[in-house]
């Protein structure tokens, strides 16, 4: 099965207005190369920004973009289809982050909240999971999208469900005034489009987050967004919240992609409160299919909240932020019986998409088979001083 049936589905509907920004590996250097996408190709713009830090850090990225020459460029088909292509050869697509932090923001949408508690009354038994759903839509009782975090109608409804014997630690970061916000993954070892997705072997009831991401920089400020994945153990977090590491990082446990959008007059920040994400998982093996979607609409907390919750004066990022907004969707239906819910196969095709930020696509294999992480911080700098670009990093 194809990752996607036409490879220039993975850009924006409008991908002739928009400012594209990303990262490629480039077998001729054997390093990344941070390249914007430009009248149908794709140029290499390292020797200006050797960091997508460096680009995101600049006076009006979208602006310095524009004026920024390439040294070299590719055909923008050909680094898509090699992207896409199992054989992983030629030019393609990486993570178009690479020295952000990857933050995550979790139970941001009333849906993902319940789909916590259920996880935690369940003890991450995915099948006590349907009658645990039932009981708490019963008890809570009330339309949680309304609700807005830290106000005094979510102080009375929180009371209200820990009278019912309903307390939990993700009412306390749904409903209270502080948003649940974590280091995903470390730095460098997200996977970009086209690459494979781990989950963890241990878990038997898993599940893609598809979310927003925002770029922010180290003053705070969002400046452009893209697509991610936030691959999720649910049995793993339902046993305890205290496993969230375990949950969440693994190798190739998180996706970004394909392209960084940069704020500009096409693209802005209402932009991403409006956004629309559809998700599709075809199954390989089964003929599974689930096809959801995520309205950013209906967030709890918005973005350029949390992007100020993160980054401020009690927590300094130099680098900069790629924070996920957290996901409406998690996958429900049952897949391999009665009462079993959605739990992942080897080689599901896993879609995530949006019309002004393309589609991040992924083939899902074990944490333990996928190609292991091996490209650190130590490599970049190698890479880039092999180039004679090292000293021209953190250069503003």
């Amino acid at each position: 099965m194809h990752l996607l049936e036409n490879h220039a589905d993975v850009l924006p509907v409008d991908a002739d207005a928009a400012t594209l920004v990303g990262r490629v590996l480039d077998p001729e250097v054997d390093g990344p190369c941070v390249v914007v996408v430009r009248d149908r190709r794709v140029h290499d713009i390292t020797d200006a920004f050797p960091t997508m830090s460096d680009l995101l850090e600049s006076a009006n990225p979208a602006a310095q973009v524009a004026a920024a020459e390439g040294t070299r460029s590719w055909d923008l088909d050909d680094v898509l289809r090699n992207s896409l292509d199992e054989r992983h050869t030629g030019v393609r697509l990486l993570a178009p982050v690479d020295l952000s932090v990857l933050k995550a923001a979790g139970v941001t949408f009333a849906n993902s909240l319940m789909e916590r508690l259920i996880e935690e009354r369940a003890g991450g038994d995915k099948h006590a999971a349907t009658s645990f759903r039932a009981e708490l839509e019963q008890l809570v009782g009330a339309d949680l999208t309304t609700v807005r975090p830290g106000s005094a109608d979510a102080d009375a409804l929180k009371a209200e469900l820990s009278a019912k014997g309903l307390w939990s630690q993700y009412l306390e970061v749904g409903l209270g005034p502080d948003p649940e916000v974590f280091t995903k993954a470390p730095v460098l070892s997200a996977v970009g489009c086209g690459q494979d997705i781990g989950v963890a072997s241990v878990s038997t009831w898993n599940n893609p987050e598809p979310e927003v991401a925002i770029l922010v920089t180290s003053t705070g400020q969002v400046v452009g967004a893209t697509l991610g994945n936030d691959v999720n153990l649910r049995d793993v977090e339902g046993r305890s919240a205290l496993l969230l590491p375990k949950a969440k990082d693994n190798n190739a446990s998180a996706a970004v992609g394909p392209f960084i959008r940069l704020f500009d007059d096409a693209f802005s920040l209402d932009d991403v409160r409006a956004a629309e994400v559809r998700l599709e998982v075809l199954g390989e093996d089964d003929g599974f299919v689930l096809d959801g979607a995520s309205s950013m609409p209906l967030i709890s907390r918005d973005p350029e909240a949390l992007a100020r919750y993160t980054v401020g004066d009690s927590h300094q990022y130099p680098d900069g932020i790629l924070l996920y907004l957290g996901t409406l969707f998690a996958p429900t239906a049952d897949r391999d019986g009665a009462d079993m819910g959605f739990t992942h196969h080897p080689r599901d095709i896993v879609r995530i998409s949006s019309p002004q930020l393309g589609t991040l696509v992924n083939r899902v294999t074990s944490s333990e088979a996928a190609q292991p992480w091996e490209f650190g911080i130590r490599d970049l700098i190698r890479s880039l001083s092999e180039r004679g670009l090292a000293a021209t990093v953190g250069v503003r």
